[in-house]
């Protein structure tokens, strides 16, 4: 029988990964050096592989090194969600869970959806966290997170995705603009030329682009906002247009400006929110009760 590494090996390469000092990384594992650095010889010798690269001046890890570590978090994800479950199964829908929420969501989503989900559900508690999509997945990888709240297209490899519902884009400028006067609002150079952007790592940057059919559109002057609030911004002082989602324009976020969100001619593009999480969560039950909320309270 093939001999196999213990958890506790690949949780002092994964301290070793984070802060290549083998003094830290022990302090992090609250072990002995000697106990970490004798731990990891065994790794290597159990895998057969070297792993590390040592010398009085450089810690590094080797390319087989850096490919274990992946592989190793997701192990240990693998084997907390198998001891989770076990303490939990017994009591679903209870206790705290953390939920993970895009910018270009949280806002217009969350409001209507945390009374309904604490009106069902008082045992439970929901931590939340905002950030960019791809930084959610890999705190929900790293299980440091239980769901994410994300928009789709988005890759999502082997997590579980529970498709939500659709958010349409519309077309956003000023009431004069000549892009927002036209009789049908069609993908369009004219204006594509001047769609403003958010700024690299907003999923929405690249659902805009995608709507124009392009891979890449120049920012104007070379500006790109760094949230829907700076964006609405630039389009009310007539740097040019923008399209929004529909749930935010919904929530009021044109509200008292002098902008006119228009949808698109056929075949309106728009995104799909879903909720995700690892393929091996021990809240199957509250992931799907907590989509099941989403999906209708959206829809009412």
């Amino acid at each position: 029988m093939t001999a196999l590494p213990s958890l506790r090996q690949l949780r002092y390469l994964l301290a070793l990964a984070e802060h290549l000092n083998f003094t830290r990384a022990a302090e992090a594992c609250f072990v002995g050096q000697s106990t970490l650095s004798a731990g990891l010889k065994e790794l290597e010798s159990t895998l057969g592989v070297q792993l590390v690269e040592r010398d009085k001046q450089l810690v590094a890890l080797t390319e087989v090194g850096e490919a274990v570590v992946e592989r190793a978090r997701r192990v240990l994800a693998a084997a907390e969600d198998l001891s989770t479950f076990a303490a939990d199964a017994a009591r679903p829908m209870q206790g705290t869970l953390r939920l993970g929420v895009i910018p270009t969501i949280a806002p217009f989503v969350l409001p209507a959806v945390m009374p309904e989900l604490r009106k069902k559900f008082p045992s439970l508690q929901l931590a939340l966290r905002e950030d960019l999509t791809a930084h959610l997945l890999n705190r929900l990888r790293d299980r440091q997170l239980d769901f994410a709240l994300i928009a789709l297209p988005f890759e999502t490899q082997d997590l579980r995705v529970l498709p939500l519902f659709s958010d349409k884009f519309l077309l956003v400028g000023r009431k004069d603009d000549p892009a927002i006067t036209s009789k049908s609002i069609q993908v369009s150079s004219k204006w594509s030329e001047r769609l403003l952007l958010l700024e690299e790592g907003h999923c929405l940057r690249d659902h805009a682009l995608q709507a124009c059919h392009a891979t890449e559109v120049a920012s104007v002057d070379g500006i790109e906002a760094t949230s829907l609030l700076t964006l609405v911004q630039m389009v009310t002082s007539g740097m040019g247009v923008a399209l929004l989602p529909e749930m935010a324009i919904q929530a009021g976020l044109l509200k008292r400006l002098p902008l006119q969100a228009r949808t698109l001619a056929a075949n309106a593009p728009s995104r799909t929110i879903a909720l995700v999480t690892r393929s091996t969560s021990p809240h199957m039950a509250e992931f799907e009760a907590i989509g099941q909320v989403i999906m209708k309270v959206q829809g009412s």
